[in-house]
């Protein structure tokens, strides 16, 4: 089993870094049809050119190819250790074959160890399910985008933000102000509200999974979703920065509860290239 699945992860591997989801490509395509300024077109026409000559020459879609993700849900059939091992195969055979560029440095050496393995790289969230079966949701993250993630304690005298929702969108607002085009837009946001720092940035990262047009099932968070989009695309920042009609292609918001002395909201950002992929056995 271990090598059979390091296989079906490399094979992973390949389809996120080589090839974007194609409800993506519909939203790139959707923002150059309705895009009217020249810079912005230019820059649209030449991420999807850049797309389609990745997929058809199965390359990498970017020279970063950012962080890997996973997300993996385990049934009784399966266990960590052997999930983990394939995965760390399967990531040094990708580095290998130049799938991906080799983007694991020790923070305390500086040393790279050239092959995408090292403490907590990749990234890897383990969840039991009942009965069998393995899913495994795959994230490439660039290191552009990781890096304007935001998150913000309510309330904000700066913002004038209270413990609400209200407060909620003056943060997302906030952040992607202070963005503006780094991180590579047009981008997928994802936001997380909930009382412990970590968890907050973890819900704001399982957000960037969804479906670029599903809804919340939260009414209250589906309203601010579509509100959020409409007022973050008035902003004018647009296709890298150049101005334009298209600065997100979603925002995503999800929830946790929290403690009545604390309220954190995380912003998580994912690059035009929303590279995701992933398995079920």
């Amino acid at each position: 089993m271990p090598s059979s699945l390091s296989s079906k992860i490399l094979s992973l591997y390949g389809k996120a870094s080589c090839s974007l989801p194609s409800e993506v490509v519909s939203a790139l395509k959707a923002s150059l049809k309705k895009e009217s300024k020249p810079l912005a077109r230019r820059a649209l026409d030449a991420i999807l050119k850049s797309a389609s000559l990745s997929k058809g020459k199965f390359s990498p879609i970017c020279q970063d190819t950012g962080i890997p993700i996973f997300f993996v849900k385990y049934g009784r059939n399966f266990s960590q250790l052997e999930i983990r091992s394939a995965i760390i195969s399967a990531t040094k055979t990708a580095t290998k074959k130049s799938l991906l560029r080799p983007n694991a440095v020790d923070s305390v050496s500086g040393k790279n160890s050239g092959n995408n393995i090292g403490e907590g790289f990749p990234v890897i969230y383990f969840e039991e399910k009942r009965g069998k079966g393995l899913e495994i949701q795959l994230l490439l993250k660039g290191g552009g985008c990781e890096y304007i993630g935001m998150q913000y304690s309510l309330p904000s005298e700066a913002l004038k933000a209270e413990r609400d929702l209200e407060g909620v969108r003056k943060c997302v607002l906030d952040a992607v102000f202070r963005a503006q085009g780094k991180g590579c837009p047009p981008m997928v946001i994802g936001v997380g509200i909930a009382g412990a720092r970590e968890l907050a940035s973890f819900v704001s990262l399982k957000q960037l999974f969804r479906k670029l047009n599903d809804n919340s099932k939260n009414k209250k968070l589906a309203v601010l979703e579509k509100t959020l989009l409409k007022q973050i695309n008035s902003l004018g920042i647009g296709p890298s920065g150049l101005g334009g009609k298209t600065t997100a292609l979603a925002v995503k918001i999800g929830s946790a509860a929290r403690h009545p002395a604390t309220f954190f909201v995380d912003i998580s950002f994912c690059c035009w290239a929303s590279r995701k992929a992933s398995l079920k056995l």
